[in-house]
C-alpha cells in the first residue's frame, strides 16, 4: 500500500486466500485491505494517537438512513452524551477530493449533525466546523484534540 500524508502507524496484517487483510482496532476482526481501509485505519490511529480520542467514542463503517437511503459512514467519533463529534469519509488515495465529495458528507450530516466533519483520501485532509444556524461550514487546519 501506498504511503500516506499521516504519521507513521504499526498495523497487524494477516494473508489468507491470497487476500491480505487490516486488523481494525475499533470493529475488532480482519478487514480486506483495500486502498479506502487503508485510509481508514490511519484515521482511526490518528484519532487515537494524535488527537487522543478514546478507542470507545470511535465507530467505524455503520450503515445510516439518509433521505430513505441506506447508506455507510467511514468513521464516526462520538461525545460521551452519544450525540456525534466528528464524521469522516474516507476516499482511496487515487480519488480526488472534489465538491460531490464535500455534498455527500454534508447530506450525511443532515441526519448525523455532528459539529465536525473530516474529509481525506489519506493524502489530502480537509477540516471543517459546523456553524448549522447559518447553515455553513468553515474550513479548519486541524480536528480539535480530545477533551474530556
Amino acid at each position: 500500500m501506498q504511503q500516506l500524508n499521516f504519521p507513521s502507524y504499526t498495523f497487524r496484517f494477516k494473508n489468507s486466500e491470497n487476500k491480505v487483510s487490516i486488523f481494525d482496532e475499533i470493529r475488532k476482526k480482519f478487514i480486506i485491505l483495500t486502498p479506502e481501509e487503508w485510509v481508514r485505519q490511519h484515521v482511526v490511529h490518528y484519532l487515537m494517537n494524535e488527537k487522543k480520542y478514546p478507542k470507545s467514542l470511535i465507530n467505524v463503517e455503520k450503515v445510516l438512513t439518509v433521505n430513505g437511503l441506506r447508506k455507510r459512514y467511514d468513521v464516526v467519533v462520538f461525545n460521551s452524551d452519544g450525540s456525534i463529534h466528528i464524521l469522516v469519509e474516507c476516499k482511496a488515495p487515487e480519488v480526488k477530493i472534489s465538491q460531490a465529495t464535500f455534498d455527500q458528507i454534508a447530506r450525511y450530516n443532515m441526519t448525523m449533525q455532528a459539529r465536525f466533519l473530516n474529509v481525506t483520501n489519506g493524502l489530502n485532509h480537509y477540516y471543517c466546523q459546523m456553524d448549522f444556524e447559518n447553515e455553513k461550514y468553515e474550513f479548519l487546519k486541524a480536528l480539535p484534540d480530545y477533551k474530556k
